[in-house]
């Protein structure tokens, strides 16, 4: 496999585009099952980028200053075929490694998702995602707040939203490095996070969710690691209560079509956890 060594490609991201009629966005989850689209009060919008490849210049990057980071550390559980298999196999040493990693003193996976890519395919369901080519960010501090009442013991919810807490993604390749559409992530100190970011419904059918969506600012800056392999893994910030004006409080991310991907590289797979993330 011929792989492409260049360290910035030219990529086509697509942004958020607010309502015409100036109404909170919003998306139902549930796709139409014929197109696989999901209903929505709002468009994307195309923007070329720049995306740099950051292969051995991964120490630049940090979840405090950019909101994300890499590492590589190779998992016992490696078939993720199963969920009940990957909630019992993988999600035990998923929750050590990112306490060790961040340092927490207690982490719980809510939800995990595996993304195969299908060229042609429209069914959209949990068993069928695919990579999101859409700038977005999957928490706001509303919905992270709801996710700790949602997910932890009444009893104690009111000591854990006192101390600091975050939302962390810990996304990795499935069986194969992942050259095809990878996971392009921004740099925190890119972003305007008061006029860029818009809180945006995600209507559930027995709740209402909420996410950011991203507006196209400029002066963003994109970093992706070319070829990530299954040893290699993302921790990716979506949400830090930690908020004095320095601390990364969450990375805008997407999938994206790499230029560089060699022609006969593998579709992408991979999976990605979701955790809660508390401190003493």
């Amino acid at each position: 496999m011929a792989i492409d060594t260049a360290d910035t490609v030219t990529a086509t991201l697509h942004y958020f585009s607010p309502p015409e009629d100036g109404s909170k966005p919003y998306i139902y989850i549930n796709a139409d099952a014929s197109t696989g689209q999901r209903q929505r009060n709002w468009v994307t919008v195309p923007h070329e980028v720049q995306v740099e490849n950051i292969r051995g210049k991964e120490d630049t990057v940090s979840l405090d200053t950019t909101g994300f980071q890499y590492y590589r550390r190779s998992v016992k559980h490696t078939t993720f075929e199963n969920d009940e298999v990957i909630e019992k196999e993988y999600y035990p040493e998923s929750i050590e490694l990112v306490k060790e990693l961040t340092g927490a003193s207690r982490a719980v996976i809510f939800d995990h998702t595996i993304r195969r890519r299908r060229p042609g395919e429209v069914e959209d369901t949990p068993q069928k995602r695919q990579p999101v080519p859409q700038v977005h960010i999957d928490q706001t501090p509303e919905s992270a707040r709801a996710r700790v009442r949602r997910h932890l013991p009444e009893g104690d919810v009111p000591k854990l939203l006192a101390g600091r807490f975050q939302i962390i993604n810990l996304w990795r390749p499935i069986s194969h490095p992942a050259y095809d559409w990878p996971l392009a992530l921004c740099d925190y100190r890119s972003v305007d996070r008061h006029n860029d970011v818009v809180p945006t419904t995600l209507k559930y059918p027995d709740h209402d969710g909420e996410t950011y969506s991203v507006k196209f600012n400029p002066g963003n800056k994109w970093k992706y690691l070319r070829g990530m392999s299954p040893e290699e893994l993302v921790l990716i910030k979506c949400y830090d209560s930690k908020d004095d004006g320095v601390t990364a409080n969450f990375t805008p991310h997407t999938a994206f079509e790499d230029s560089t991907t060699p022609k006969d590289a593998p579709l992408r797979e991979s999976i990605e956890l979701r955790l809660l993330v508390f401190y003493d």
